[in-house]
């Protein structure tokens, strides 16, 4: 089915593919199929210069895609990971870990290893040893919404 169709289309099939899967990745999430249609359309390149060489088979065409596809998604993520940048802010949507450092004062005691510290505007979950209220406690980890302190 796959040479009748790359037959019938001549070196225009790749071109075809190449624009679909380019169409494809603005409805999906990701940037993904565009180093796959790059490599279809470095295919259909390929295929416009050598359709009437004899070596220029069905399978030749789809070892080059596939190697193409593999080389411009490598290249492709080797690109995006250079062009991250590293954020001013990197606690910032982890609150609890922006916490660690801080101190505070017990807004109830700890007891049985548990209390509750107001910090800001809000009362957190704190475990650690047992100390009385409105004892100084510093925070040194945090797990999610609850955070482990010490006697500062």
């Amino acid at each position: 089915m796959l040479a009748r169709i790359i037959a019938e289309l001549g070196p225009w099939s790749w071109w075809v593919l190449g624009m679909l899967l380019l169409a494809a990745e603005l409805v999906m999430p990701g940037v993904f199929l565009v180093w796959i249609g790059l490599g279809a359309i470095l295919t259909g390149v390929l295929s416009l210069l050598l359709w009437d060489t004899g070596f220029w088979s069905w399978q030749i065409q789809s070892l080059v895609f596939a190697a193409s596809a593999v080389a411009f998604t490598l290249a492709g993520r080797r690109l995006f990971t250079r062009l991250e940048t590293s954020s001013d802010e990197p606690l910032l949507n982890q609150r609890g870990a922006s916490l660690v450092g801080r101190t505070a004062v017990l807004a109830e005691p700890i007891r049985e290893g548990r209390g509750r510290i107001r910090l800001d505007d809000t009362f957190w979950l704190v475990s650690g040893p047992d100390l009385p209220g409105g004892a100084r406690v510093r925070i040194v980890s945090s797990d999610g919404r609850d955070l482990t302190v010490e006697e500062a």
